[in-house]
């Protein structure tokens, strides 16, 4: 496929944060509680490697006979730089890992976004667009290039405990300082569109596919902290909700919808160096027709490693100005 450039993002993401008025120390940390710390004034990098995709499994009801259509997935490299709220992210998919070496002319551009709001609120954003998909099952194993899926939605969560940092999960510019657990109820949303396409000789495929999920799930997470410099956190839910979907040639048809997610993170730190790993896996589980079961699948993985530093006081002052400009605290 050759070096691409699959994603340059830049986002501006604003929330409010505690006014820290002592003075900072131990890399310009500062203690919220005594179960968590934040990390003031610090430019955080990271270098980071990640895999991921959208899958669906299609199940005949009757027969109980089944097929996958598997993405051509793509391996990226990739940095990023934040600083409060601001966030700049660069990954491309490189020729030289062999995931990526035989790209066949697929496409994959795939965005994740987290904001929080105060010590509760926390968005989170995700869209998928792929293009190039393997139908795969024990007989069949077959590339259709113009096939494509479209994904975009999210999640709203609460998180109950003001002691539990997801921020020391995520983005690692907060620290989890004793282990604590918190209930995190969770409202998901997607909506999806799948265009199965072929026009070769051998076949005329053109059929499309339109599905809406909304689900409420509830969650619980673990922050464990066996050391000053490990961190490890786990987390599951389950939800239920609705599914409304249309398939050409069908009317529409609206289900019930299931949900399960799990969640494991690792990371150690030491001073400002910080290396981890995050694994997630998301299964939306609907009829998507009169004899058709849809399993949603979502894996994510994330590998990275990444060094704070002291922000130069211009950045600091042109953040505090901006703070100041839009009635944010500092």
């Amino acid at each position: 496929m050759g070096l691409r450039t699959l994603v340059i993002i830049i986002s501006l993401t604003f929330y409010t944060t505690p006014n820290i008025a002592q003075s900072i120390t131990d890399s310009n940390a500062v203690n919220l509680t005594k179960y968590k710390k934040i990390y003031h004034n610090v430019i955080t990098t990271r270098a980071f490697f990640t895999n991921t995709s959208n899958t669906l499994k299609v199940k005949d009801r009757k027969s109980n006979q089944s097929f996958n259509l598997e993405p051509n997935k793509q391996d990226r490299i990739g940095l990023s730089l934040a600083f409060r709220s601001f966030n700049v992210s660069y990954s491309f998919a490189p020729d030289f890992i062999s995931e990526n070496k035989d790209n066949r002319n697929s496409k994959l551009f795939n965005l994740n976004l987290r904001t929080f709001s105060g010590q509760h609120l926390m968005q989170t954003f995700h869209l998928f667009n792929q293009k190039g998909f393997y139908i795969k099952n024990n007989e069949v194993n077959q590339y259709f290039p113009e096939t494509k899926n479209f994904k975009i939605g999210g999640t709203t969560s609460y998180i109950f405990n003001e002691n539990f940092s997801f921020k020391a999960i995520s983005s690692q510019d907060e620290k989890q300082l004793k282990s604590t657990a918190s209930f995190i109820p969770n409202i998901t949303y997607y909506y999806s569109k799948f265009h199965l396409k072929d026009n070769s000789a051998f076949n005329n495929l053109d059929s499309s596919y339109y599905s809406l999920d909304i689900a409420f799930a509830p969650s619980y997470y673990y922050n464990y902290v066996p050391s000053k410099n490990l961190f490890l956190s786990v987390g599951i839910s389950a939800g239920i909700g609705l599914n409304h979907s249309k398939s050409r040639g069908e009317d529409h048809l609206t289900t019930l919808l299931t949900e399960l997610s799990f969640r494991g993170s690792a990371n150690y730190d030491i001073n400002n160096l910080y290396c981890g790993l995050h694994y997630s896996y998301l299964s939306l589980n609907h009829n998507a027709d009169s004899g058709s079961q849809v399993i949603d699948n979502i894996p994510f993985f994330n590998i990275f490693v990444g060094y704070r530093f002291k922000a130069p006081k211009k950045f600091i002052k042109t953040a505090e100005s901006i703070n100041e400009m839009l009635k944010l605290k500092s």
